[in-house]
């Protein structure tokens, strides 16, 4: 075998080679690295049900708001006080405890017997005042998820962000050797609660994305034994083979309308960029070249691509109108830059920078520049943007363990989220 076609047969199935033997019931846990600089004190004082106090809400908005990195949240051991709604906070008293703002709730029936309210007051305790108040509504069985709103409008209301604590994220794991190993795709919060299994193969599964509108995922499976992109309603469990062509299938990609899909595929020769009509069924090559161009990622306004490409030699990564055309280089810093997203608002673009014996999460301009380093592992890969932005979740290498790992774009905070017994690959942040 050449050695270029051996290297470019690494290239592509390194992420198979990476995960490894893991345990399909793998439950993520969260453990904060790194803190924030500047974090807001604040306190989430249990939810009141009937008049007496209720567990069922206010640690999953703690644990929501203590892991952004955000805010620093007061254990309860230390409450001065707990009041419960209509009443509000002595604020003199939170004053003194080093607190800037108390949230108090409850918990109302709805009118119907499976609805219920969630009601609380967000309160500034140095100045004295409300800074907002909500009702939430949410079903019997959807109390977790109800905690991620409220902890949403919490975010929003205090950092001016939008917040993520109520999306999902989507991650392969897989367990057993030989014929009996088993690959799952599943979907669980951004807590790493309430996982879902969407598919089951004995072949890999790779490169889950979620579409625009949170209700498709796109992903590479080899259950008959070749490359195939699949799209999966998770509503219905419906999936739809969209592209099987011969030699790679892989990389999907969803444009920001949802309507087509950016895929590498081999079938013409070396691997290239090509753009797929979802419904059409119509496919369009994008670049056309003898080297590697694989690992498209939409622009958010849908008008360009970021690839990765060794046309120059080594990976490096380009950008190239979705429209076609000669890709122009973007990177310069290194000998190896790949997998590059851009943020929503199309202003950064995120990527696996090599060098010095290691790969990490780089940050830089869209439209090139010096790369920032946010980590300092041995092995991080597959960076993927938050839906705010503000936030960058990554595969990492760390003494036999692969957790998945996330870390703020300033590079300040960081946190892993591990897997009790497993590791997992390949995780995609809903919108």
């Amino acid at each position: 075998m050449k050695i270029r076609s051996f290297l470019r047969l690494c290239w592509f199935i390194g992420g198979l080679l990476l995960m490894g033997s893991f345990p399909v019931h793998a439950e993520l846990m969260v453990d904060i690295t790194q803190g924030g600089d500047g974090a807001m004190p604040i306190a989430v004082l249990p939810f009141s049900a009937l008049g007496v106090p209720s567990g069922s809400l206010s640690p999953v908005i703690a644990s929501d708001l203590e892991g952004s990195g955000k805010f620093v949240v007061m254990p309860a051991s230390r409450f001065p006080e707990q009041p419960f709604m209509p009443a509000h906070p002595d604020f003199s008293l939170w004053q003194q405890q080093g607190q800037e703002h108390v949230v108090i709730g409850r918990i109302v029936q709805g009118s119907q017997s499976d609805t219920l309210y969630a009601e609380f007051v967000l309160y500034d305790v140095i100045q004295g005042r409300e800074v907002l108040s909500e009702r939430v509504p949410f079903k019997v069985n959807e109390t977790r998820h109800a905690g991620h709103r409220i902890a949403d409008l919490i975010y929003k209301a205090l950092t001016g962000e939008r917040g993520v604590f109520n999306t999902r994220v989507a991650y392969v794991s897989a367990s057993g050797d030989g014929n009996d190993r088993e690959y799952r795709l599943l979907v669980a919060d951004t807590d790493g609660e309430d996982p879902k299994v969407v598919m089951t193969s004995p072949e890999p599964i790779m490169s889950p994305t979620w579409s625009p509108d949170g209700k498709k995922i796109a992903y590479v499976s080899f259950e008959d034994h070749a490359a195939a992109v699949f799209v999966q309603n998770l509503g219905s469990g419906e999936r739809q083979k969209v592209s099987s062509h011969s030699g790679i299938n892989g990389a999907p990609s969803w444009s920001p309308d949802g309507t087509q899909l950016a895929l590498t595929l081999s079938k013409d020769g070396s691997p290239d960029i090509y753009i797929l009509g979802i419904v059409s069924g119509t496919l369009r090559r994008v670049t056309k070249d003898d080297s590697i161009e694989t690992e498209a990622s939409w622009s958010p306004d849908g008008r360009s691509l970021v690839l990765t490409s060794d046309r120059g030699g080594k990976p490096q990564l380009y950008v190239v109108s979705a429209q076609g055309g000669e890709p122009r280089r973007l990177t310069y810093d290194g000998a190896y830059n790949a997998r590059g997203v851009f943020s929503p608002d199309g202003r950064k673009i995120a990527m696996v920078h090599g060098g010095d014996g290691g790969y990490r999460i780089g940050l830089m301009d869209a439209e090139g520049g010096d790369i920032k380093l946010l980590t300092a592992g041995r092995l991080d890969e597959s960076p993927a943007f938050a839906p705010n932005g503000q936030f960058i979740l990554y595969s990492r290498k760390d003494s036999g363990h692969d957790p998945l790992a996330m870390v703020s774009i300033d590079g300040r905070f960081k946190k892993n989220i591990k897997i009790k017994g497993g590791d997992v690959r390949g995780a995609s942040w809903s919108p």
